[in-house]
């Protein structure tokens, strides 16, 4: 379990980082040559001297719900279905096309492993010459088409089971003897059941790979005790693989094809390591070439290196949504405005917007964390409090509290109010 997919997983990380930065200039360049969004988005900015994660940080950061709202406004204008985002077109290009809900559409290239999962598949325990049983969706959405060609890539073949029809799974389960299993933590789980249910024994379902879906130790544990090793990744169907376990089962260890930025929700500021924020991503991929993504989820950075000897950094794995938009008083407070406030104070460190009460009669309050002087609270507190006021239109009570003080969980707004 311990070996790995290639020599980049074991690669000195100052190597990483500077084949990384190298190849940065090219993408963006890339992308502004023909990817129209971006030659819009990314006008003013000269690629070659975006060669440094700093630089980098100074890209705006594109968003879900942005890439959503310029792809429906290109397709009402008759323009591009992927709103200017992708650099290839119908034809050899683009075997095929998926949609997730919105409909936001993403392009599939021709490349082998388009998605880049077979590293995760091989971290899994998978090996070329096996037969997996792939449960995820073949239709509209890229999960199963994401999987299967990592699979290929890695030398296995693929049985299309998709999703549903428990007692069939079951039974192609039992008569094909796969190696093991890819698809949501949840179904696995249905098919296990099913085949106890059923009497029917499925000795050659060793190993998993799951994902979509929260994968709690609890359930974990439970396959475990069934004979499942399962393990997970982290997947989008904008950028393919961002991250995916190992059997040290340290959290999750980052893909070779993108580079991860943690940033403070709401804005495009990295984080400090270790501190909760949003992940966003920078694809290599030159067919749909993301530039600063922002994914919505949260997640950190965790210290040191994997001990199965994979070298890049990891992430503690999904921990939330970044979104915490919340409606107080009839007006929209988005974290991007906590952000704007905090930059005005420069002993302002970091803060968190609790709206407390009952809808209809709620409150705000913003904890900040400071380092203000002694003495100097009581102006500070009125100067932030009128900060508040003049971004999001809104009187909220204000809280100085020292560094360190507020929970690192990557909420910037806290919705405390009762709904009952």
């Amino acid at each position: 379990m311990n070996t790995h997919m290639d020599a980049l997983e074991t690669r000195d990380p100052a190597a990483r980082e500077a084949a990384l930065l190298a190849a940065l200039p090219g993408q963006i360049a890339h992308a502004q040559k023909n990817a129209p969004a971006f030659a819009e988005i990314l006008k003013d900015i000269n690629a070659a001297d975006i060669t440094s994660r700093n630089a980098l940080a100074k890209l705006p950061v594109i968003r879900k719900y942005e890439l959503l709202e310029k792809q429906k406004a290109s397709r009402a204008a008759g323009g591009s279905v992927f709103g200017g985002f992708s650099a290839v077109s119908y034809g050899q290009q683009m075997p095929r096309v998926f949609s997730s809900p919105g409909p936001l559409y993403e392009p599939e290239g021709s490349r082998t492993d388009y998605w880049r999962m077979a590293r995760a598949i091989a971290a899994a325990g998978f090996k070329s010459g096996e037969l997996i049983h792939n449960c995820f969706s073949y239709h509209f959405t890229p999960a199963g088409s994401m999987m299967e060609t990592g699979a290929h890539a890695l030398g296995c073949t693929v049985f299309p089971g998709g999703v549903g029809q428990t007692e069939q799974q079951v039974q192609a389960m039992a008569e094909l003897h796969p190696a093991g299993y890819i698809g949501t933590p949840s179904f696995l789980k249905i098919i296990l059941e099913k085949a106890a249910e059923m009497g029917v024994a499925l000795p050659s379902l060793k190993k998993a790979l799951v994902s979509g879906e929260a994968f709690p130790p609890s359930l974990r544990d439970w396959m475990t005790e069934r004979g499942v090793n399962a393990f997970q990744c982290y997947a989008t169907a904008d950028v393919g693989l961002i991250a995916y376990e190992t059997s040290a089962r340290q959290g999750l260890v980052i893909d070779e094809g993108v580079i991860v930025e943690i940033v403070r929700p709401g804005t495009g500021d990295p984080v400090p390591e270790g501190e909760v924020g949003e992940l966003v991503i920078t694809s290599l991929n030159p067919d749909y070439p993301l530039i600063r993504f922002g994914t919505g989820d949260l997640s950190a950075i965790l210290s040191g290196h994997c001990p199965t000897g994979r070298t890049n950094q990891r992430i503690k794995g999904w921990m939330g949504r970044a979104d915490q938009t919340t409606k107080v008083r009839g007006m929209f407070v988005h974290p991007g405005q906590v952000a704007e406030v905090v930059k005005r104070f420069p002993s302002a460190l970091r803060a968190r917007l609790v709206v407390q009460g009952e809808m209809a009669n709620d409150s705000m309050a913003l904890h900040v964390e400071t380092t203000a002087a002694h003495g100097a609270e009581a102006e500070l507190k009125a100067q932030i409090a009128e900060a508040i006021r003049d971004v999001t239109k809104l009187r909220s009570d204000v809280h100085l509290v020292a560094p360190g003080t507020l929970a690192n969980d990557g909420k910037v707004i806290e919705d405390a109010r009762s709904y009952q």
